[in-house]
């Protein structure tokens, strides 16, 4: 055998269908795309168009409601934290926190906080400061003499209060200097 006998089994690789290239190939003259009208054309993506009468998404009724103000949290195991320890990813003499998470790789983003979740099981003695934390996970950690402090959500913008705009805030700074 040499190098450039080497060939794939036979109906390893499929060759693509070539539309439109000629009557011969079974997809010849207008290349499966009907005859004329708008859809035949390049460059034309009509999706939920239902020729003119009213389209399905518009027939049904809205349902349900949805929150633009709902706290999203990144959540994590008492088990995957007690993995990360034995791994070493994780010191359990240092205080845990959002930023030490990310670091060791254990979430991703921060969210609107860590909230922390009582699966599995926890060896290890250890101090984790968590927006959240179920009562579970919170009885667990504190068994083998450790402490959960839950402190709250960061404030944001739109729970400061709403923005003053520029003509309110000048109408204070003119009474203050008066």
């Amino acid at each position: 055998m040499k190098l450039n006998e080497i060939r794939d089994n036979k109906g390893a690789r499929k060759s693509l269908m070539r539309v439109a290239r000629g009557y011969g190939s079974g997809k010849g003259r207008t290349g499966g795309r009907g005859i004329k009208g708008q859809k035949s054309r390049t460059g034309v993506s009509v999706n939920a168009f239902e020729g003119g009468q009213m389209p399905v998404y518009r027939r049904l009724p809205k349902r349900g409601f949805v929150n633009i103000f709902r706290k999203t949290f990144s959540e994590i195991n008492l088990s995957t934290l007690q993995k990360a320890i034995d791994a070493k990813l994780l010191k359990a003499d240092k205080e845990i926190n959002e930023v030490v998470l990310m670091e060791a790789g254990l979430i991703k983003k921060v969210k609107d906080g860590v909230r922390l979740l009582g699966n599995g099981g926890l060896k290890s003695k250890l101090t984790i400061k968590v927006v959240g934390a179920t009562k579970s996970a919170i009885a667990a950690v504190e068994k083998v003499g450790g402490q959960v402090v839950v402190e709250p959500i960061k404030k944001t913008v739109l729970e400061k209060g709403k923005k003053t705009s520029k003509k309110a805030s000048a109408k204070k700074t003119t009474k203050k200097t008066k």
